[in-house]
């Protein structure tokens, strides 16, 4: 068994899929494995650490001919063949041309944020989970640092320093380590999050969770956020936010729908318009979602901008900016999952692993487990990506 590990060409990307740590791993496991030249020189990892640790370093098309590719986001797949694996991001529905073609070309595609993420089995290798952590810490640090105060409360012989105020939205797992993050640096804060399951978690980290009168929960089967349509409620929500952001320091911003665009904060309605105008002059928004459209109404990808004298930071996946971290919990949750596809020293998809096809919850939404396509045919219980790509 060989796995191939590509340089990564997105745009702004610092991370490797596979660092040196996890070669023994791999090998012990049965596979051989072959790293492009340079591929980890961005998240400090040369390639002579890859070679002391029993890897083969090549050029890309040596890389690309194996058994299994994997990679953090989508490859050069056109110089792939029939019949081999991708192990990728492939974020099928906003990437749904590229996927067309891979599933077309006859690869097996493992879209490996599509993790059922009520399994148990599956927490070791949930990509998801491994890379917002430490974008929600990254976004706490931004925001401290770009605010013009001392983030912890001061008692000092000049007189008190009152903490900075910081309001997460989103407690999932970006938001809940934004929270802890803001929380040690001596913030006072508070989070917001359609899920009421969320009210626990952050009270549990020592924030206050905003309430919402008459709120109901809108979290899906699947444990995914969901968007609610009572107009009664979204007006509630707003309210509750918008009357809270009115003082703050630093608003973050994590909220991501899977296989759709990063919801606007109050639904796209006219105070959206408004936030920055109501937020105190010098305050700071770190919107962590601008990849896929932004949370915030004026917040560019890439981009650091002041409006209505409020700084908006749209630097999206923040896991890029501690590449070496980030790397080596991605090839942690990469070598976990490959484990479900070796069976006595062979490659094989098994259509009884649920981390490959999807849990119950994951299944009703429509939506399956990693295994997104085989043979060039979409995985049944991938019935939204069907519908999709009709």
């Amino acid at each position: 068994m060989r796995i191939g590990v590509p340089k990564e060409t997105a745009k702004n990307e610092t991370r490797v899929a596979i660092v040196p740590v996890s070669i023994p791993k791999l090998k012990k496991l049965g596979f051989d494995v072959i790293i492009q030249e340079g591929a980890g020189k961005l998240s400090g990892y040369s390639d002579s650490e890859y070679t002391e640790k029993g890897a083969q370093i090549g050029k890309l098309d040596e890389v690309m001919s194996n058994e299994l590719i994997a990679s953090i986001n989508i490859p050069d797949y056109k110089i792939m063949k029939k019949g081999q694996m991708l192990a990728c991001i492939a974020d099928p529905f906003r990437n749904l041309e590229q996927t067309k073609e891979i599933i077309n070309a006859g690869i097996t595609l493992l879209s490996l944020e599509v993790i059922p993420r009520r399994l148990s089995k599956g927490q070791s290798m949930d990509v998801n989970s491994s890379q917002d952590n430490l974008s929600g810490y990254k976004a706490a640090l931004i925001g401290s640092q770009h605010i013009a105060k001392m983030v912890p409360m001061m008692m000092t012989s000049a007189g008190t320093v009152r903490p900075a105020k910081f309001i997460i939205q989103g407690a999932a797992v970006a938001g809940l380590q934004a929270i802890a993050t803001a929380k040690r640096l001596g913030a006072a804060v508070q989070a917001i999050d359609v899920r009421l399951a969320a009210k626990q978690d952050t009270e549990s980290l020592g924030a206050k969770f905003i309430d919402v009168p008459g709120w109901k929960d809108a979290e899906s089967s699947s444990g995914h956020a969901s968007l609610f349509t009572d107009k009664g409620l979204q007006d509630a929500f707003d309210n509750a936010l918008m009357n809270s952001v009115k003082d703050a320091d630093v608003v973050i911003t994590t909220a991501r729908l899977f296989g759709a665009n990063a919801p606007k904060l109050f639904f796209g309605k006219d105070n959206n318009d408004k936030m920055t105008k109501e937020m105190k002059e010098g305050s700071v928004i770190v919107d962590m979602n601008t990849d896929t459209g932004g949370n915030i109404v004026g917040s560019k990808e890439d981009e650091i901008l002041e409006k209505d004298g409020v700084t908006i930071v749209g630097i999206p996946m923040l896991c890029r900016t501690v590449p070496n971290t980030a790397s080596m919990l991605y090839s942690n949750n990469v070598t976990n999952f490959v484990t479900v596809l070796v069976d006595e020293g062979r490659l094989t998809i098994n259509q009884d692993e649920q981390v490959l096809t999807g849990d119950e919850g994951g299944i009703s939404a429509g939506y399956g487990g990693i295994l997104i396509a085989e043979n060039g045919k979409v995985h049944d219980n991938h019935t939204k990506l069907m519908e999709a790509m009709k």
